[in-house]
């Protein structure tokens, strides 16, 4: 624009003198000088209402580019944004596959059989980058149709926010991780003795850059293993709040940059039928415990997580313990009792391929192309996990003749992440069962289970 103003005005200037000046100092007479003075300046002023006129232009045309709607459609979602980024929405989703195998069952009690797990349609987004919303309704599984994640939050700054609605309570390690990047495609016993979605109100940050991370909210509360309908089923709160610390993260050089540590609880008080678990079940999803049908909860709840995770380049690991206590009755005007219920596990991955190991997932350095003969990342993973029911629950609360008293599971992953968004896993589980007296001839239980699951799995 400069350039073309110079060149313009010398032009002018050039036409000016060529035409008339060098005429006028032939005249030699002031009213021809006068004149031609005259003619200059309206020349230049002219000039000046046509350089004007075109910073205008150029004004409107880079307003109207910044404000302009901004679509994006990567390999991890799709995302609408207005120019200048305040406000966006995304829509992703995820859907995985399951192959489950079962080896000697005792004449195939248990089904081997092909399960949509999860297909989930996730929508998200951001509006005068203060508020936010999460939608993740669910369509896979057993059950019916459902909405697991409705919320909507108010971010003041990275030290405090604050979400409304239903979302996943903040107590468990593992239970927090997404359901795409765990180590094993079905997570751990500790979670069976997690509260899973609630609704309620919570205040969550992080300070140092998430050196401290925090959350603390104030919920309906739920058994263990379950998810929040979408009212109470009694007038008691549970209050529930994690602590996550990662000391050395800013610490670029020290070996213990990966590490952290730290611990969810919740306490209430809960009554009712609603107020007792469903059940707890196996890695391949059979139930191996459940409270008698006529019990219910009445009383003091609590549950104490402590947790650690390190990762350092390829190698991640997690390490978890949780107490779930609940106070109970038999049936209800009958003497109550409580019960704690114990469980803990040891996880470990290793990246093959040499990617670092994230709790959010392994990103491959070269996504599988079979033309290009590059094969994504490649992970190796084991786990082993124990859960034990008090022993005060048999025979008053749990019949110990269709339930064990403790599940021991020992699990061989391997994992393939194909690129960012499409991941293979292939896990082999062996869950051994202590029981206090010989269980029915028709229960799963009669023996151990031996389990193959395969996934194919689909996260945008």
């Amino acid at each position: 624009m400069r350039n073309f103003t110079v060149i313009s005005r010398a032009v002018v200037v050039v036409a000016v003198f060529s035409t008339n000046f060098i005429p006028a100092l032939r005249a030699d007479t002031n009213e021809d000088i006068q004149a031609l003075r005259a003619q200059i300046q309206q020349l230049d002023q002219q000039l000046r209402i046509l350089e004007r006129k075109q910073e205008i232009k150029d004004e409107e045309s880079a307003a109207a580019a910044k404000a302009a709607p901004k679509i994006a459609i990567t390999d991890k979602s799709f995302t609408f944004a207005s120019g200048d980024g305040a406000d966006s929405v995304r829509i992703g989703g995820l859907v995985q596959l399951d192959s489950r195998l079962f080896f000697n069952d005792g004449g195939g009690v248990l089904n081997n059989t092909f399960v949509l797990r999860r297909a989930r349609p996730i929508v998200d987004g951001t509006f005068d980058k203060i508020y936010s919303f999460q939608f993740v309704s669910e369509f896979g599984g057993t059950s019916t149709p459902s909405i697991l994640d409705a919320n909507f939050g108010v971010g003041l700054s990275d030290a405090l926010q604050f979400k409304f609605g239903k979302f996943k309570t903040p107590v468990g390690l593992e239970w927090l991780q997404s359901d795409s990047w765990t180590f094993f495609d079905e997570r751990s016993l500790v979670t069976d003795l997690m509260g899973n979605r609630d609704l309620g109100i919570q205040a969550s940050g992080k300070f140092d850059g998430g050196v401290v991370t925090y959350a603390a909210g104030i919920f309906n509360g739920v058994p263990d293993s379950t998810n929040s309908s979408n009212a109470d089923f009694d007038n008691d709160k549970d209050v529930i709040g994690r602590l996550y610390l990662q000391p050395f993260k800013n610490d670029q050089a020290s070996v213990l940059q990966g590490l952290a540590f730290g611990v969810g609880s919740s306490l209430g008080r809960e009554k009712g039928a609603l107020a007792v678990t469903s059940g707890y079940k196996t890695d391949g999803q059979q139930t191996f415990f459940k409270y008698r049908s006529t019990v219910v909860g009445d009383g003091q709840v609590w549950r104490v997580s402590p947790q650690a995770e390190y990762r350092n380049g390829p190698f991640g690991a997690i390490a978890e313990y949780v107490v779930s206590t609940v106070n109970v009755r038999p049936a209800a005007g009958k003497p109550k009792a409580r019960l704690e219920n114990k469980a803990w596990e040891l996880s470990a991955g290793y990246v093959l391929t040499g990617e670092n190991s994230s709790y959010t997932g392994v990103v491959p350095n070269h996504s599988f192309n079979w033309q290009n003969g590059t094969w994504g990342a490649w992970e190796v993973a084991v786990r082993y996990a124990d859960l034990k029911i008090d022993p005060k629950a048999f025979p008053t609360f749990a019949d110990p003749t269709i339930n064990a008293d403790e599940a021991r599971s020992t699990g061989l992953g391997l994992n393939w992440y194909l690129s960012k968004t499409v991941k293979t896993t292939f896990d082999v589980y062996d869950t051994r069962f202590s029981n206090l007296v010989p269980v029915s001839a028709t229960q799963i239980l009669r023996q151990d289970e031996k389990a193959f699951i395969t996934r194919f799995q689909i996260s945008f």
